[in-house]
């Protein structure tokens, strides 16, 4: 294999900073006037509290658009990572009700997330068969697998234990008043917050600092001039899609530990709101383009916005609209910057 400090793709590295920088600037940016903008529609967006909302109800994306920006990167798409995170807490609730504790209960359902992946890399790179098919095909075989093993029932019943991961938080005060309830003087910060922290960072290490992240990035400039640079893009390419579906598993335990039981039916257009925020964050549907820090900035974009409509009494349905509004003009933003 050819050592990586010989790839002759030195052009499409540094398009992808430059480009990658006014993006991430202008995405923070947007972020920051919605922020602005919420809290003069309602005193009670900037409070901590809503703060921490904000950050509980973002995990869940942020999880799922990280392992979609790896995937796009690499010029390709995953959209089953909503039904992926279904049946992944499917597997772990199963596993928690069978009498499995459950840390290796979950550790089960992310297992079971990164095997759809790898069979979506397998699909992808062996048979030659397009991401957008590859994957629109697990979506509809995860689901139903998910389905099938339960019902389409909830599994409750769970233990105390199942909900720590989901409703858990760190540095949390409370201040004894006499009274039943204690005071709560700072609610904690969640736990899937700082689960979401440590999987960007690592994410954006092994980008920007792992020989596989150069290998990622070559893949989806040019794939031919990467593999004749001695790159092994069919074992980039599913490394890529384990990855998203693992993350799409851990996703899929924040959220049903979240609402302390499995519902085979979560998850439903959760691949749209992955891919608009690696999108909206920067990510090129073209490939070779993307990084982890713009995709949480999307991903908070679409959870302060969500947020902020939720506050001021917007519809579900209307909120659909505006973010599908944004979508469109991010990625025809980034048609400009292709073409130019």
């Amino acid at each position: 294999m050819a050592n990586l400090e010989r790839e002759a793709l030195p052009l499409p590295t540094g398009f992808r900073l430059s480009t990658g920088s006014f993006h991430k600037l202008s995405a923070l940016l947007t972020l920051v006037a919605l922020a602005i903008a919420f809290s003069f529609g309602n005193d009670a967006f900037l409070t901590v509290n809503n703060g921490l909302t904000v950050l509980l109800q973002t995990s869940v994306i942020g999880l799922l658009g990280i392992g979609m920006t790896l995937v796009i990167i690499t010029g390709g798409i995953d959209l089953s990572v909503g039904s992926v995170l279904a049946l992944s807490g499917v597997v772990t609730g199963l596993a928690v009700k069978a009498g499995v504790p459950t840390a290796p209960a979950m550790a089960l359902g992310i297992v079971a997330g990164a095997a759809c992946g790898l069979v979506n890399g397998f699909v992808v790179t062996k048979m030659r068969i397009t991401p957008f098919v590859a994957t629109l095909g697990m979506m509809l075989i995860a689901r139903g697998v998910a389905l099938q093993l339960t019902g389409a029932a909830p599994i409750s019943r769970l233990g105390e234990a199942f909900g720590i991961l989901g409703n858990g938080s760190l540095f949390r005060i409370v201040e004894k008043t006499g009274g039943i309830f204690p005071k709560v003087v700072f609610p904690g910060i969640p736990y899937p917050a700082i689960l979401l922290a440590a999987v960007a960072i690592a994410a954006a290490y092994l980008l920007n600092r792992r020989q596989i992240g150069r290998h990622i990035y070559a893949t989806g400039s040019n794939e031919e001039a990467a593999r004749l640079s001695g790159v092994l893009v069919d074992r980039t390419k599913i490394f890529a899609y384990t990855l998203s579906g693992a993350l799409a598993g851990l996703a899929g335990n924040v959220l049903m530990s979240r609402l302390v039981t499995v519902q085979p039916n979560e998850g439903v257009m959760y691949e749209l709101d992955a891919i608009a925020a690696a999108v909206i964050g920067g990510a090129s549907l073209m490939g070779g383009v993307g990084n982890i820090s713009g995709t949480m900035i999307g991903a908070f974009i679409i959870g302060v916005l969500r947020n902020g409509l939720n506050m001021a009494g917007v519809s579900a349905f209307i909120q659909q609209i505006v973010i599908g509004v944004i979508v469109i003009v991010a990625v025809y933003i980034d048609q400009i910057r292709n073409r130019r």
